[in-house]
C-alpha cells in the first residue's frame, strides 16, 4: 500500500479523501460489520470494500483487523476514527447554523458547564448575552468536566465551562477563570454540626454521596482518603447530579460533596449546612474550553467575551 510524501501530504490527502469514505468509516464503527455498514449507506458490499481499500490507500496504512465477521480498528484506525468523528461534529454544527440562517433566526448556542460555575459567572454571562441577542436560542447542559469534553469533541457542545482533561490538552483552547473549592454538606441539625471543627475520622461514621469515578471531584476525594490512609467507605451512592446529592443529604444523615459556591448558596437559604472541614487540596482551575480546529459562531464568541470579563 503506497505512502504519501510527507513534504506535501496534507493537500494530497485532502484531494484523495471523500466524504463518502468518512461516512463509511463511521458506519463501520456503528454497525461493526462491513456488510451492515454498506447496507446503511445504500452500497453493495463490493463497492464498500473497494471504498475502504481506497481510504486505507489514501492514508497509507490499514485501519482494521478482521475478527470473525467483524472489523476491529487497529491503532491507526482509532486515531482516524477520532478525527472523522470530530469532522462529523463540525459538519453537524455547520448544518445547524446554515439552517438557522435560512430561517432568519438569531442562531443557537449550546453550552456545557460544571455546576460550580452556574451560580455566578455563568448566569451573568447568559443573561447579558440574552440582552444583546434576545432571539438567540440557548441550551445549557450541566455535567462533569470529563463528560462535557466528550460532547465538545463530538460537536454536541460549542463551548464548555469546566476543567481541562489531559487527553484534551492538544485539541482544545483553555482559558482559566477561577479555582474551585469543595464543601462537605449535611442536613440541618446533623450531629457533625455540634463539633467546633470536624476531623476526617469524624466523617467516617456516616454514609457518603459522591460523584462517579473519573470525575475531577471524585479524584480529589479519593486523594483525601489515600492521604489519611483510609479506604473509601462501603455502600456509596454515586451520582453526577448535584440536585440528587442535595436531596439525599437533606433527607438522611449522609454526607455529600459539592462545589463550595453551590453549597454556600444553599447554606445561606437554610437548605442545608456546610460541615466545618477543610480539604487539603483544591480542584484545578476551571475555565472555558473550545475546540482548536473548529470555528466559533458569533454567539459563542460573544458569550466568551462576557464570561471572561472582569
Amino acid at each position: 500500500m503506497g505512502s504519501i510524501d510527507k513534504r506535501d501530504s496534507t493537500p494530497q490527502l485532502l484531494n484523495r479523501l471523500r466524504m463518502r469514505q468518512i461516512a463509511l468509516m463511521l458506519a463501520i464503527e456503528e454497525r461493526q460489520t462491513l456488510r451492515a455498514a454498506a447496507t446503511q449507506l445504500g452500497l453493495s458490499q463490493p463497492a464498500a470494500t473497494k471504498m475502504l481499500h481506497e481510504l486505507e490507500d489514501a492514508l497509507g496504512q490499514p485501519l482494521f483487523e478482521r475478527v470473525g465477521r467483524q472489523l476491529r480498528r487497529n491503532a491507526a484506525g482509532d486515531r482516524v476514527f477520532d478525527y472523522f468523528r470530530a469532522m462529523r461534529g463540525s459538519m453537524e454544527a455547520l448544518n445547524r447554523e446554515l439552517g438557522e440562517l435560512r430561517q432568519g433566526s438569531a442562531g443557537r448556542l449550546v453550552v456545557g458547564s460544571i455546576m460550580a460555575a452556574s451560580p455566578g459567572r455563568l448566569t451573568r454571562a447568559l443573561l447579558d448575552l440574552k440582552q444583546q441577542l434576545p432571539l438567540l436560542e440557548i441550551e445549557v447542559a450541566v455535567d462533569t468536566s470529563d463528560r462535557l469534553q466528550a460532547q465538545l469533541h463530538e460537536g454536541v457542545l460549542e463551548v464548555v465551562v469546566g476543567r481541562l482533561a489531559a487527553a484534551s490538552a492538544d485539541e482544545c483552547i483553555f482559558r482559566p477563570i477561577d479555582d474551585e473549592s469543595l464543601a462537605f454538606i449535611v442536613r440541618n441539625e446533623h450531629p457533625l454540626l455540634a463539633l467546633p471543627k470536624a476531623r476526617f475520622a469524624d466523617l467516617q461514621h456516616y454514609g457518603w454521596v459522591l460523584q462517579p469515578p473519573g470525575s475531577p471531584m471524585r479524584a480529589l476525594i479519593e486523594q483525601e482518603f489515600r492521604e489519611h490512609c483510609t479506604p473509601l467507605p462501603r455502600g456509596l451512592i454515586e451520582t453526577g447530579s448535584i440536585l440528587t446529592t442535595i436531596n439525599l443529604v437533606r433527607s438522611s444523615d449522609m454526607l455529600g460533596v459539592i462545589p463550595q459556591t453551590v453549597g454556600a448558596l444553599n447554606d445561606a437559604y437554610g437548605m442545608l449546612r456546610i460541615v466545618p472541614y477543610t480539604l487539603r487540596h483544591k480542584l484545578e482551575s476551571y475555565g472555558s474550553l473550545v475546540r482548536r480546529d473548529r470555528p466559533l459562531s458569533r454567539p459563542a464568541e460573544l458569550f466568551l467575551e462576557l464570561l471572561h470579563r472582569d
